[in-house]
């Protein structure tokens, strides 16, 4: 291509790099903005700012304000109502200095050509994925999370694909194909396709999950490589959360990806012009779409770069495990339509009316406080975080993160208090009821959240649905409330962080991973306020009452 074989815009490129080579403090916003005016482009900046619910410890960042710095190449071949997105998150120091020297040097080689048909946007966004979101907020008029950003001055056509550069190094090894998006969602499989093909063409070692991909797939050894692929990308699903920028072009319906430059294969090396070879060849080819990727696959999982699971193939065995739901809930359906008593007239007697009445008020006061729990643990943690550090000596993060914990550990004594609120006790009838509600609600729940997030949902089926099934209140109470902790949310998620470690070959220790537990709450709870996560609220107000009814079955009176 034309980007390795011109001898002087590889100068120009490697004179690029080398000047960003240099640690940089704070983004250069007036450099960038005469560097990209004098390729060309129309340049536009974006002020943005954001104030985050609670200090983020991992970045040591409370109030954020930045400089989004953006140059678009208009289309010279078509009407400019199509555009494509080029971006590299900046950031203090010198993590991305080498992505965006190379974005500005894909600037001006893609300056001089002629054959693009649409508008090609080059962005360069500081403070990574908040200063993204109030790009994209400002580019399509939206405010969905009360960032408070300037309005873009400029704009080009609808935004047709994009992706997110990230090198994480001088020398890069490989590059490694970063699929998941916010609440789960994925790319057309096509662009993944595309990434490797173009690999494969110019003779780049790529991963996915920071993982080569192996040719024994016949072996044992092949299998479980590519099943231990295949779990990092379901687990990095089921979080939720972005794990590039790229995750938040998805919620536009723009079929985006990040790709990352890795330093961990010593025998290879890649220069950044074979890195820039590859993304021209990939930008020609999205410049020739007549129409938005959808040939393909949106949902999938991957055990390889070259291979891919369809949901025809995994959704069977998420379905095989909501039909145990639908089984049991036919079966005390059946045992609960026996028909009340009846005296000689046909008139029910008095006493079981009186009982009638009790049993429904013994079902309706466990779901109502259950939910009532839910809604505190989604509320009070933020909300109570200046009180919490007023009276203990603790910092805003862990105010909210001990809280969570402190509310969700206080519904463990649900059992005792919903049973004083309803004088008598429970009948057989009674708890065959709520077990009935408390199925036909999780299987529900399970359903909808396997179509927005498989991974979220199957990993949620694996850990609930054994517990749905078997939870009676006449079983050994002490065994099966061991059992009935051990599969609860809270526990899966610290149990997933030890399996996450393991799976990127990086295990940690019991106070290491509480460590990380401590942490993927307190992002999971920003994620939600940040760039709208559903996978917070979902546990908090759905998930966790669900359970807290067969905890309450478990102990009915």
């Amino acid at each position: 291509m034309g980007l390795l074989s011109d001898p002087n815009r590889r100068r120009a490129l490697i004179s690029m790099l080398t000047r960003l080579n240099a640690p940089i403090c704070g983004m250069p916003v007036d450099w960038l903005v005469k560097t990209m005016q004098s390729q060309g482009l129309e340049v536009f900046t974006q002020r943005f700012s954001r104030t985050l619910p609670f200090p983020d410890e991992n970045k040591e960042r409370y109030v954020v304000e930045g400089t989004n710095v953006y140059g678009i190449l208009r289309a010279p071949r078509a009407p400019r109502t199509e555009a494509l997105v080029l971006s590299a998150p900046c950031s203090p120091g010198n993590n991305n200095n080498q992505a965006v020297g190379l974005l500005l040097g894909l600037s001006q080689y893609f300056r001089n050509q002629i054959y693009w048909a649409k508008d090609i946007i080059f962005l360069v966004n500081e403070h990574d994925l908040i200063g993204m979101q109030a790009w994209l907020e400002g580019y399509h008029h939206t405010n969905t999370t009360g960032m408070d950003w300037s309005p873009l001055q400029g704009r080009g056509g609808s935004i047709q694909a994009a992706l997110s550069l990230e090198l994480s190094s001088d020398v890069i090894t490989s590059l490694d194909l970063v699929l998941e998006g916010l609440n789960g969602q994925l790319p057309n499989l096509d662009l993944a396709n595309l990434f490797y093909a173009f690999c494969q063409k110019i003779g780049v070692l790529c991963t996915i999950q920071g993982k080569l991909q192996r040719d024994d797939w016949d072996t044992a050894s092949g299998y479980s490589h590519a099943v231990q692929t295949m779990m990092l990308m379901v687990l990095k699903q089921a979080s939720g959360r972005p794990w590039g920028d790229h995750g938040l072009f998805l919620r536009y319906h723009i079929e985006a990806a990040s790709i990352k430059g890795i330093n961990s294969f010593r025998q290879y090396k890649t220069d950044a012009t074979t890195i820039g070879r590859l993304l021209e060849g990939m930008f020609r080819k999205l410049n020739n779409l007549l129409e938005r990727l959808h040939q393909s696959y949106f949902f999938y999982l991957m055990p390889s770069l070259s291979r891919f699971v369809s949901i025809g193939y995994y959704m069977p065995a998420f379905g095989l495990l909501a039909v145990i739901l639908l089984l049991r809930a036919l079966d005390l359906w059946v045992q609960l339509s026996a028909l009340p008593s009846r005296t000689e007239d046909g008139i029910a007697d008095i006493e079981q009316v009186s009982q009638t009445h009790l049993g429904v008020l013994s079902v309706l006061t466990p779901l109502v406080i259950s939910h009532l729990t839910g809604v505190a643990l989604y509320t009070l943690p933020i909300r109570s975080q200046e009180m919490a550090v007023e009276h203990f000596p603790v910092f805003e993060t862990e105010a909210v993160v001990l809280t969570a914990i402190a509310i969700y550990t206080a519904g463990l004594a649900l059992p005792h208090n919903t049973h004083r609120l309803v004088s008598g006790e429970g009948t057989e009838q009674g708890w065959r009821v709520l077990k009935l509600v408390a199925v036909l609600y999780l299987a529900v729940l399970l359903g909808c959240t396997a179509l927005i997030n498989f991974s979220l949902g199957f990993i949620l089926a694996l850990t609930l649905v054994p517990l749905a099934a078997f939870i009676t209140p006449h079983v050994p109470k002490l065994l099966s409330a061991l059992f009935m902790v051990l599969l609860s949310p809270g526990c899966t998620l610290f149990f997933s962080i030890f399996f996450f470690q393991e799976l990127q070959e990086t295990p940690v220790n019991l106070q290491e991973g509480w460590v990380l537990f401590l942490s993927v709450i307190s992002q999971g709870i920003l994620d939600h306020s940040l760039y709208g996560s559903l996978v917070y609220p979902l546990v908090a107000l759905l998930v966790y009452p669900c359970w807290l009814l067969f905890w309450n079955i478990l102990f009915w009176k």
